[in-house]
């Protein structure tokens, strides 16, 4: 079966204007992302990794260039269309998890299905389910807010995960947590790129970059490496794109 392109970039900047020169977050970029590819975007602070995830997230406008998603122009989408597509094809987890803290493990995870219209039933079981799959089943009814923050973290996961999207976008997800709780987050991210999710992560560790397939460098708003460093069996290679 071919791979289908999910992400195609052309000439996507995106410049703030502030009290002073216009601040250039992102500088004419060209990208392309298959279904089904892990990509780590690395770079120091400030470099615009985090600008482009929003923008790949459709949680950003560009300043120009368009964007098209699973072929789709997004570029042009009014901002109900914009969210539609959050809501259904996108999945996000955040590094300081984004969960509502006076509400239960199943409150949070359910809470995508009531802005797709699931009915009541039908959303409890499927969240149920993906509470089961992040092994937090027995805490369903438990607030947020007495959590871990690697169970946080997996809650966060959960929720992205349930409405089946086409790709799960993850910033600094581990930046939060201790090493242990980061390695376990980590491994279940691999685990759902070996069952097909396409998954971006923006990261600073290199050790987090590391599990990823393809790595992005950006500096100064542009990419200055895009790289494959693993093969489909985890072996190093090293081949170099641009």
């Amino acid at each position: 079966m071919a791979v289908q392109k999910l992400i195609d970039i052309r000439g996507l900047s995106k410049i703030y204007e502030g009290d002073g020169e216009p601040i250039i977050a992102i500088d004419d970029i060209d990208l392309s992302i298959d279904e089904g590819e892990y990509l780590a975007i690395i770079g120091p602070s400030g470099s615009g990794k985090s600008t482009l995830l929003q923008m790949l997230g459709c949680l950003d406008r560009p300043t120009s260039g368009f964007y098209k998603f699973s072929g789709r122009e997004v570029t042009i989408m009014s901002d109900e269309e914009l969210a539609s597509i959050r809501n259904s094809q996108i999945g996000f987890v955040f590094q300081s998890f984004n969960l509502l803290p006076r509400q239960s493990i199943l409150e949070n995870v359910v809470l995508p299905l009531v802005y797709a219209g699931i009915n009541d039933s039908e959303r409890t079981k499927i969240a149920k389910d993906f509470i089961e799959l992040v092994g937090l089943a027995e805490r369903a009814e438990q607030k947020t807010s007495k959590l871990s923050g690697g169970q946080k973290q997996r809650v966060a996961i959960a929720r992205a995960l349930v409405n089946s999207p086409k790709i799960i976008l993850a910033d600094e997800p581990t930046g939060s947590l201790d090493s242990k709780s980061g390695a376990t987050i980590l491994d279940f991210l691999d685990d759902l790129h070996a069952k097909g999710n396409t998954i971006i992560i923006v990261t600073h560790e290199s050790y987090v970059a590391e599990r990823a397939r393809r790595i992005l460098n950006i500096k100064d708003g542009r990419i200055e490496k895009d790289q494959i460093v693993k093969d489909g069996f985890g072996t190093r290679r090293g081949e170099l794109l641009k």
